[in-house]
Formats: C-alpha cells, structure tokens, sequence
C-alpha cells in the first residue's frame, strides 16, 4: 500500500469520526432543547389538565415583570380552577408588594385565591396576603409589621476622616434631600416623614379594608409590631391555622372548587432561561430535582440572590433586631 493511499485513508477514517462527534453533539443539544422545553412547559402548567396553581413569593420582594405577568397567565387560563399563593417572605419594596396587591387582586376578580403562610410573611409579603380572599398561617408563623422603612446611609463624617469632599450645584434645597454626604436638615427629614406617613396611612388603609377590622383596636398593629399566626388569628389579621391542607380545603367546601384536582406549581419564565445558566439550571434541576437547580443558578449569577444589596426606595421589609 502506497503512502498516498495510507493518507487518504487516514482522512476518511478521521472525518467519519468528526462526524460521528458532531452527530452526536446535535442529539445532545436537541434532548436539552427537549427538557428545556417540557420543563418550561411543566412550570407554566401548559402540560396540565384542570388544576389548582401554586405560586411561591419568596425572599425579598421588587417589582418583578416576569411575575406579574405569571400572574396574568394565571388569571386568564382556563385550566386553572384556583389559586394558592405559598407567601414565605420579609417583604421588600413597598411598590414590589404594591404590584404584586393589584396584580393579585386582577387575579381573584376571576378565580379564587387563598394565601398559605410560611415561616415569615411580614411588611409587603403580608400586604400580598391581603390581596386575597382567605389566609392561612402557621401557628408560629411570623406576620404583620404593617410599616413603611426610608433608609440611607449617611458618610459625611467618613469623607472628612479621609479628606474628600463633595461638592454639587442643585436647582433647589429639596433636590436630592435627604441626601447621603451631608447630615440631614429639617426640610430634607420633613419630606422623607411626610413620605413614609402617607405610605404608612395606604398600608393602613388596606389592612382595615381588605380585614374589615379598626386598627387602632389592635395593639402595637400602627407602630408595625409583628405577631405570632396564632395572635394574627385573635385580631382576624389571618383566617385559620393550618397549612396547605387547609387552603385546598377552603377552595373547595367555600369556593366550589371540584375535589381532587392536582397542585401545580407555576413559576415565572425569567429572561435568563435560554442563556447557558438558566438552560443549564433547567436541565440539572430536571434531572437533579429542582432545588438544586435553582442553587446551581443563584451560584452562577441569578439576579435575586443579589436582592438585599439593590433595594431601593421605600422598603416595607421586616428586619429582626439583633438586640
């Protein structure tokens, strides 16, 4: 065998093997393709028959577009008979809690909502609480803080200590007051408490409405006091003591909701889901379970691990003292 022909062999013999890695390459890319898309249909409840949806509000709350519009999905899909919001959160942003109230309530004109507490459900977690039609809280479930927080740091002092100084020409006193390189005056802390006072008088305003109780009768309710599931209860903060047994149940002796149906999860379609992260996670929590899923994609970067070092604004969250 010549040399010419032993080299033109050997190129055959290599270029059936790259075609053999490529071919599977392509099987492989289309099988995540396949369980990124029954997944993302799973999550959406597109896959399911006449359900119950579960939507979980977690960790800190903003105003999340992909939730809201989840929420939209839910209110306008046939097979969805009802709707429990598992609600395990601090709160957040008091314009992320505002959202989500009215997003919530566009939802319950149309099917019936009950929220199921966890371990906490306080400030604007539990202004989406209110939005619903029946709440049930763990017995030790941590609730209320009914208040409005306007937090900034101020670094004056610090500045001079390392000889910095910040100038800066405004168009009037009250722009950018308060401000966070300058001690605060009497007009800068005017404003931001006459803010946080008619924010305080609207969550106010919901509790007494949506609870149908005076809150001046409550104590400590005003001052954003928070309350054990079982003292909520007593002040008819809450409707019952249970857990998500207890929320099916009222859906189906109270809102007629038929017996039996599945519930499903339904989960916001984030922007990140077709990149290599969010992919990624979908296919190792498909074949891991979702948990890990999700920690594999706040390891790589999921934006709302980042949640507590972007809040801005004014914040109805619960911060435990460390007192």
């Amino acid at each position: 065998m010549t040399f010419e022909t032993e080299t033109v062999l050997d190129r055959r013999r290599l270029r059936r093997r790259v075609s053999w890695w490529r071919a599977l390459a392509i099987v492989a890319a289309l099988a995540a393709i396949g369980v990124v898309s029954v997944k993302t249909a799973e999550q959406t409840g597109l896959t399911e028959a006449r359900h119950i949806a579960r939507v979980s509000i977690e960790n800190l709350i903003t105003e999340d577009r992909a939730q809201l519009k989840l929420l939209q999905s839910i209110a306008e899909s046939k097979q969805v008979a009802g709707l429990i919001l598992f609600i395990n959160s601090p709160g957040g942003t008091t314009t992320g809690g505002e959202a989500l109230f009215e997003a919530i309530r566009n939802v319950a004109k149309v099917k019936p909502v009950v929220a199921q507490f966890g371990t906490v459900a306080t400030s604007a977690a539990y202004i989406c609480g209110l939005a619903t039609d029946y709440v049930v809280a763990r017995g030790n479930t941590i609730t209320g803080s009914v208040g409005v927080i306007f937090q900034w740091a101020e670094v004056s002092q610090l500045l001079d200590k390392i000889g910095v100084k910040m100038n800066e020409v405004k168009s009037g006193p009250l722009k950018a007051n308060p401000s966070p390189f300058q001690p605060i005056d009497e007009a800068g802390r005017g404003v931001a408490e006459q803010m946080v006072a008619e924010s305080q008088r609207w969550f106010v305003g919901l509790v007494a409405s949506r609870r149908n109780i005076d809150t001046r009768n409550v104590a400590g309710l005003e001052q954003g006091r928070v309350f054990s599931g079982r003292e909520a209860l007593s002040h008819k903060m809450v409707d019952e003591i249970g857990g998500e047994p207890e929320a099916v149940q009222w859906l189906e002796q109270k809102r007629d909701v038929p017996k039996g149906l599945k519930v499903v999860d339904w989960k916001p379609k984030r922007s990140t889901d077709w990149t290599f992260v969010g992919a990624s996670a979908v296919v190792i929590g498909y074949l891991f379970g979702d948990r890990i899923g999700g920690q594999f994609a706040q390891l790589l970067g999921n934006e709302h691990g980042l949640g507590a070092l972007r809040l801005d604004g004014l914040v109805s969250v619960w911060q435990a003292s460390e007192r």
